[in-house]
């Protein structure tokens, strides 16, 4: 797989490189794509940042509905749902697992800041585009977006009155997905739009547990908009937005059981605790066994976008407001066997408000500048529960609905001033500076406590509770209460010049800043003294063991900022007369104090600032208009990511400690990440021919391809996900006009088996007294195909 694809890459840059020689005899030029990346209408090839856009039109065609979709088209960029998180990462760059994180890939909805990862698993509906823009963007989105932002723009109401129904329908999974369009003028000066979505699938694993399909999804969203040009001046556009995302069950698999010699496999401890009737399916075979999991999130959002001339200037407000609520349980045991649940519940609100100033364009200098204010609210609450079944009644029936609960609370109030200004020394040359200082307050609350079978607390007081949930490295503690304020100031400068009237060159110099902040869910106490007196166990299952015994840290409360440096030499090509394009970003970036989510061996995620790390690679990204009616494109990332310092990871299963500074844990200093792989991308072809006077059919292939990396953070060899090559395949049949569409859709036709996120299965280690593990691993959906209809009206 390798060979094959270190082949077709140079073959696709040549060929695109070639153009000139094989489009002489056309009269062909591609078509323009407009961003919106510097907050400004403007070309694609004008922008001097390595961005990528995809239209909503190609969105609709591939099935693309939601981010994660989207990775396989954007090169560098990844997606990763795990067991209780979501993880998005730029060249590298993510922010880990946990609630108190906000993501290292800024995501953006019609300017406004979507933070949190939960909002990434929203569903897509009704886009015009996605741009994504790779590395720091410190100055015009400028929120924490420390390895690059993903703005989304949603379509707007219409000057003339239109409408689109498309359904889809895929057996296989029991996919069905229905979304309704309808956008027209409703007086002279005012607009509406109103889209809908409805989508659900049955999902790809047998639960064997259960007996059912999962991970069964259910999405729901409605959304309406108003345009009105109030006069000559001022126009405004507001956007009110509810939705759902639901699910029964994940899409894991438990794998690789492993033992140390004259260990106990995991395997064996669950069946003697079971009487045998327990068995642990690691076949690889997208079957699972679990006694239920489930997430169900509400979404709602407002933006009001005001934008009012001020002569040659333009002044922007844009006014936000984005609340999610949701509550999930997890089977995080991830076996059929009834040991514990894990539930959660998170309630989060946002008001920003951006108000911006921007210059005419095509002036000896052009600039934006503004002010940006934010707040917003977290409560979160989970717990570990001990259900009345759970096999842990072994050790004491007294355990048996029992349960350690933990709060958190969290406020935070940011406002920032930032200006761009952009000099044109003359028609070749241009220089740009800017700016952005940020200040955030944060305060935030965490409380660890026990419940007994009747449900009171009983805090640290309980001495059977503390010897079986220490074991785990669950400490009970009363509120620990903090809070931090902290400041930054980023710079940006980026020189431009036009080599050819077809070839502009860009080098960027940018610094970016990502706030530090507070661990939801780290588990033990932030104090290494701290601790809980534990006894031998008294049961036939050896599983308690001091907090330390196998080096595990002390649990975290604050973790500190995150900066970056980061340089970028590029350039965007227009070749063969305007038939072909191709752009090319070389880029290197330096971040210290790298924030790292770290599974602590047991149950819980330990946020860790892993010293340094650099970024560095390649991106190339072209079109090529071949003839009427072809067109090929593609684009791929080559990526190296070390760690010029992190001596304090947590080791994998069996790896010896090698940290000098931090007995019992690892260095992974000069080593790779998770998510990480060396190259990565996407080459495609469109065609389209006439069918009849009234008809046309189209046909759209694409191929995914990645290389090799890990899915832990921990870079566990059992945990490596190969190269990989996935074929998509879209055939259409419609109407010449557009105003009918029947397609086949085809995804993963070559039924590429791919781990998107893997790690220990909780407790593997503890029950096996650490003498083996087995592992659980998230995996993409195999081959499907779905009919695909739409009526344009």
């Amino acid at each position: 797989m390798n060979k094959m694809m270190k082949s077709l890459l140079p073959l696709a840059i040549g060929a695109t490189l070639s153009t000139q020689a094989w489009s002489q005899d056309f009269d062909l030029i591609l078509e323009e794509v407009v961003v919106t990346a510097q907050k400004r209408v403007e070309r694609l090839q004008d922008v001097p940042i390595s961005v990528n856009a995809v239209s909503g039109a190609k969105m609709d065609e591939a099935g693309i509905t939601n981010l994660e979709g989207m990775t396989a088209y954007v090169p560098n960029l990844t997606m990763n749902q795990t067991g209780i998180g979501t993880i998005i990462a730029i060249r590298g760059i993510s922010s880990g697992i946990n609630q108190g994180f906000e993501q290292s890939v800024g995501q953006y909805v019609d300017g406004v800041y979507y933070g949190r990862s939960q909002l990434a698993r929203a569903p897509f509906m009704d886009l015009e585009r996605v741009e994504v823009l790779r590395g720091p963007q410190s100055i015009l989105f400028g929120k924490n977006s420390i390895a690059g932002a993903i703005s989304m723009v949603t379509a707007k109401p219409t000057e003339e009155f239109e409408g689109q129904v498309t359904a889809l329908y895929e057996p296989s999974h029991g996919e069905k997905d229905v979304r309704v369009v309808v956008s027209g003028p409703l007086t002279d000066s005012l607009r509406g739009r109103l889209s809908v979505l409805g989508r659900d699938i049955d999902g790809y694993y047998e639960n064997t547990t259960l007996n059912r399909d999962e991970s069964a999804e259910e999405e729901h969203v409605i959304r309406g908009q108003l345009s009105w040009d109030a006069s000559d001046d001022l126009s405004m556009n507001l956007k009110i937005e509810s939705g759902s995302f639901n699910t029964q069950g994940r899409f894991l698999e438990p794998i690789n059981p492993i033992e140390t010699t004259g260990g106990l496999p995991y395997a064996t401890a669950l069946l003697a605790t079971t009487g045998g009737a327990f068995v642990l399916d690691t076949d690889q075979d997208f079957k699972r066994q679990s006694n239920g999991d489930s997430s169900e999130n509400d979404t709602k959002n407002a933006t009001l976008t005001i934008d009012y001339a001020l002569g040659d200037h333009t002044l922007t407000a844009v006014t936000g407001y984005n609340a999610y609520n949701y509550e999930e349980i997890c089977d995080c045991d991830f076996t059929g066997a009834t040991i514990f649940t894990a539930d959660s519940r998170e309630d989060f609100n946002q008001y920003s408000q951006e108000i911006r100033i921007a210059s005419p364009q095509g002036e000896t200098i052009d600039y934006i500048g503004g002010l940006f204010y934010q707040s917003s609210d977290m409560t979160f609450d989970d717990a570990i529960r001990v259900p009345a079944t759970s096999v842990l009644g072994v050790l004491s029936t007294s355990l048996l609905g029992t349960a350690s609960q933990r709060d958190f609370t969290q406020d935070s109030t940011l406002w920032a001033g930032f200006a761009q200004a952009t000099w044109n020394i003359d028609t070749d040359w241009r220089l740009t500076v800017g700016g952005r200082y940020t200040s955030e307050d944060k305060t935030a609350t965490r409380t660890q406590h026990h419940t007994n079978s009747l449900g009171a607390d009983v805090g640290s007081s309980d001495a059977l509770l503390n010897t079986v949930f220490t074991a785990f490295l669950i400490e009970p503690y009363s509120e620990i209460k903090d809070k931090r304020s902290e400041a930054a100031f980023t710079p940006l400068v980026t020189l431009q010049w036009d080599a050819t009237e077809d070839m502009m060159v860009y080098a960027t110099y940018t610094e970016g800043f990502k706030a530090g902040g507070f661990d939801v869910r780290s588990n033990a106490h932030p104090d290494p003294a701290y601790g809980v007196n534990i006894i031998a166990n008294p049961s036939p299952l050896v599983i308690i063991q001091t907090s330390n015994t196998y080096g595990f840290a002390p649990g975290v409360f604050e973790y500190e900022e995150e900066k970056a440096t980061s340089f970028e030499l590029g350039s965007k090509m227009t070749l063969a007369d305007g038939a072909a394009e191709l752009n090319v970003a070389l880029f290197h970036t330096n971040y210290t104090d790298l924030q790292t989510s770290q599974f602590d061996g047991k149950l819980g995620f330990n946020v860790t600032n892993a010293g340094e790390a650099t970024t560095q690679g390649i991106e190339l990204d072209g079109r090529w208009l071949v003839a009427e009616g072809l067109t090929l494109s593609g684009s791929v990332g080559m990526l190296d990511f070390q760690f010029d310092s992190f001596p304090n990871s947590q080791c994998y299963f069996g790896q010896t400690p090698n940290s000098t500074d931090y007995p019992g844990l690892c260095d992974l200093s000069g080593k790779t990440r998770e998510f990480a792989p060396e190259y990565q991308g996407t080459l495609s072809a469109d065609y389209n021919r006439a069918l009849g006077d009234d008809m046309e059919w189209r046909v759209t292939g694409d191929i995914n391809f990645s290389d090799s990396y890990f899915t832990s953070p921990t870079l566990d060899p059992n945990l490596e996900q190969d190269a990989y090559a996935k074929l998509n395949l879209r055939f259409a049949v419609g109407s010449a006009d557009g105003d009918w569409e029947v397609a086949l859709v085809g995804k993963n036709l070559t039924d590429e088996k791919v781990a998107t996120f893997g790690n220990q299965l909780p407790v593997s280690t503890a029950l096996t007294s650490g003498t083996g593990t087995a592992y659980y691993s998230f995996f993409d959906r195999p081959r499907s195909i779905a009919l695909q209809g739409t009526m344009r009206f």
